[in-house]
């Protein structure tokens, strides 16, 4: 045997045990990727999920906002509209009780007035 031929043998197989420690440290890293890659999924999933019944939640909650709302505004309006009516009857009143008192102040004043008509132009001065 060739010494230099046992040395380039045992040199082949230091560089094939070098590359194979190379090709196993890479495959573990890549495991070590894809189980971080596959936690990180679950992690997003579960956001996503979350993310999914926050939306739901926050439109419910609108949901019940917008109803109180829309019950307060009605409320104010038939409160409104009530409180409006009861002015409207109000001055109808107000207004019937003014007409009545100014026709009996025009029936006390017309005699007079007659009077004074009357006396006008039936005393003519020549």
């Amino acid at each position: 045997m060739d010494p230099f031929k046992g040395q380039g043998g045992i040199q082949m197989l230091l560089t094939a045990e070098q590359e194979a420690q190379h090709i196993i440290s890479n495959a573990r890293n890549c495991k070590t990727s894809i189980l971080s890659y596959n936690v990180v999924i679950k992690v997003l999933e579960k956001l996503t999920q979350r993310l999914k019944q926050a939306k739901e939640e926050a439109e419910k909650e609108a949901a019940q906002y917008r109803s109180h709302m829309e019950d307060e505004y009605q409320n104010s309006i038939s409160e409104t509209t009530g409180t409006s009516g009861s002015n409207v009857k109000r001055l109808e009143e107000e207004t019937e009780a003014k007409i009545k008192q100014l026709k009996k102040s025009t029936s006390d004043v017309s005699s007079k007035v007659v009077e004074m008509l009357l006396k006008c132009v039936t005393n003519i001065k020549i």
